[in-house]
């Protein structure tokens, strides 16, 4: 069983709280545990009775009237696959019966994820008041469970058990992945944002370093996550511009989040995996990766501070490629428009053209072996490590902020802007996600026969009613040469940060490494050290990876192997396997701290997929110093 740091502590429930007082999550209950068990009427079919029963995985539905099931058909709603509840009220007076509808995202018969809405009728009592005290005390456990929650064992469930909705501030990247983000986000992730009762604000970035600039001005202390809609690079700015504050040592527990809408998903992918559902890509890997966000919970993420050649420092949560990774991954972007296919189509081209790079390569490696991968998953270790390490054990003025969609009062620095090419706004978003859907889920004519009825109602102390500091972009002042790289080949300076904790580990580049590091020469295919198991969301480069292993995994590729054999690797990547074909250029090292010299004059370094100077660079493994919005850990989920 692992050992896990005092500081390194889940938090199964959202709420901003120091890593300190972060919450362990509660007692683990029996999946088959009944906690709540009613009879009910079917909506908008009251004759149709359903006996339900809740348990700590699932919602049992069982027909009734007018036909009994013996055995249930169809009647399992898996909680892993609901985004949210709410309470609803009929809009005739004369109903004294109150209504409490779920959300879900079952998979279809073709795999993909399908919108399900379910609607109960809490009729038992003769009062409205009762009837309402009923719907709300499914709904409130209903939520408590997602959420992770603890349920009182034998006291009263009431909404009282409910704390204020979250506050995230969501940042998307209009143009990600074939500019399909925004699309996504409006007709995916908002409604589900919606159906699980978090507040939110959204903004669209307009330029590189544009998210970098905004995390700087925030009043961090307001919000209770920051969610990044793109591909990784967008996070990449955030968690630097979180480091980039005077108050970094705080500003990075900030939990940060990421809803695959770009091109490279890597990140996506590993959450994805960590909440226990099958791989996926594109529309499913997005609705999977909400699902888990919409239950909260965070986990610590290590990141890995860069000093490159300059001086300069950067901070990476995903991997630093040398080689042939890094040469696929910037020559794709001249095929952006292709969408996670570019990244296909570049990794056959550089296989035609396949080069080494003679390089050297020191790293410490890490005196706790990393979780034991599967016996398919075994890893080659560097010959040199066997004998030499030792015995491993177990900055101009921009336009303003335009583009805001928001169920918060956010001010803004001066009015909202609306450019031609600008998405429409959407409308407010209730606080318990049901008004937006009802009118959608009434097939009938006219009004809706349903109107929300909150769980929480608005008070003036909620965030409904509080204005929320203004978001102000941050203007460094300080000179490019301490906050930005050289231009790449592009013309664009890459953004590093001066900020975080020192590197321990580390003595000054060009200077002698310390006793204990394993130093390695020759020519190289690719290096790549990766923190995460993911290197795309269907590219599984360190299966046996953890987001706070405290460990950077290095993989490289030795000159030699053949283009038949190097495909191969990358097939067999897609399932972890990559390790079990015994391909002997392939080497694997945990490590704490790396050096990294290429000898070779020219070629691509690549910091979180991002170009950076070519030259020397070394980096060092923070654990746990960010933090991550995962969701609940999970097993495989039964998939119908």
């Amino acid at each position: 069983m692992e050992t896990q740091r005092p500081d390194q502590e889940l938090t199964w429930s959202w709420g901003h709280r120091p890593r300190s007082e972060a919450m362990a999550p509660p007692p683990p209950l029996a999946a088959s545990t009944p906690l709540l068990h009613g009879e009910f009427g079917s909506y908008p079919d009251p004759s149709l009775r359903l006996a339900l029963t809740l348990t700590p995985q699932a919602l049992h539905i069982q027909k009734l009237r007018p036909k009994p099931e013996a055995r249930p058909r169809g009647g399992l709603v898996l909680l892993a696959e609901v985004s949210g509840c709410c309470t609803l009220r009929s809009c005739n007076p004369s109903d004294s019966a109150a209504y409490f509808c779920i959300y879900t995202y079952p998979r279809g018969r073709r795999k993909g994820r399908r919108k399900a809405t379910h609607t109960f009728q809490a009729d038992g009592a003769a009062t409205y008041e009762e009837n309402r005290a009923e719907a709300q005390r499914w709904a409130t456990a209903l939520t408590c469970l997602l959420r992770g929650l603890p349920l009182p064992g034998d006291g009263e469930i009431t909404s009282q058990l409910l704390p204020r909705p979250p506050r995230l501030l969501l940042l998307v990247n209009p143009f990600g992945g074939r500019g399909l983000a925004w699309q996504w986000c409006k007709n995916h992730v908002l409604p589900m944002i919606s159906e699980a009762g978090l507040s939110f604000n959204l903004i669209q970035t307009e330029r590189q370093n544009h998210a970098r600039e905004l995390v700087q001005g925030l009043s961090l202390s307001e919000w209770d996550g920051i969610v990044t809609l793109s591909g990784d690079g967008l996070l990449y700015e955030v968690l630097n511009g979180l480091l980039d504050r005077p108050d970094w040592e705080e500003a990075v527990k900030t939990p940060v989040g990421i809803l695959p809408c770009g091109s490279g998903n890597a990140l996506a992918g590993a959450v994805n995996q960590h909440g226990g559902f099958k791989p996926a890509l594109g529309i499913d890997l997005l609705l999977n990766c909400s699902l888990l966000l919409c239950r909260g919970g965070s986990h610590p993420l290590d990141l890995l501070s860069v000093t490159l050649a300059s001086g300069s420092r950067c901070f990476s949560f995903l991997s630093v490629a040398w080689g042939f990774v890094s040469d696929v991954d910037i020559q794709s972007e001249r095929f952006r428009a292709l969408g996670s296919a570019r990244f296909t189509l570049c990794t056959v081209l550089g296989l035609a053209t396949l080069h080494t790079y003679r390089g050297r390569l020191s790293y410490l490696p890490a005196t706790v072996e990393p979780a034991s991968p599967t016996p398919a998953h075994g890893l080659p270790r560097a010959k040199s490590e066997l004998t030499l390490a030792p015995a491993p054990a177990p900055p101009v003025a921009h336009s303003p902020l335009h583009r805001s969609v928001s169920d918060l009062p956010l001010p803004l620095p001066q009015p909202a802007l609306m450019s031609p090419g600008s998405p429409e706004p959407l409308p407010i978003l209730s606080l318990n996600g049901g008004g937006p859907e009802l009118a959608g889920d009434w097939g009938g004519a006219g009004d809706a026969p349903l109107s929300p009825d909150p769980l929480v109602p608005s008070s003036p102390g909620s965030p409904k009613a509080a204005l929320l500091s203004p978001i102000i972009e941050g203007a460094p002042e300080t000179p490019a040469s301490s906050e930005f790289l050289p231009p790449t080949p592009d013309g664009d300076p890459v953004a590093v940060s001066p900020g975080g904790p020192l590197d321990h580990l580390l003595p000054p580049l060009g200077t002698p490494l310390p006793p204990g590091w394993v130093t390695l020469e020759g020519d190289f295919v690719l290096m790549l050290a990766i923190s995460p198991s993911h290197l795309g969301a269907d590219l599984v480069a360190a299966p046996h990876a953890r987001f706070d292993d405290g460990l950077v995994h290095l993989c490289w590729v030795r000159g030699g192997i053949s283009r038949t054999a190097l495909l191969r690797l990358f097939l067999a990547m897609e399932h972890g396997s990559h390790f079990s074909l015994g391909c002997p250029q392939l080497c694997y090292a945990p490590a704490r701290a790396f050096r990294l010299e290429p000898l070779t004059p020219r070629g691509v370094l690549t910091v979180d997929g991002e170009q950076v100077e070519y030259g020397p660079l070394q980096a060092q493994v923070h654990p746990g110093l960010g933090t991550l919005l995962t969701g609940p850990p999970g097993h495989s989920v039964r998939e119908p």
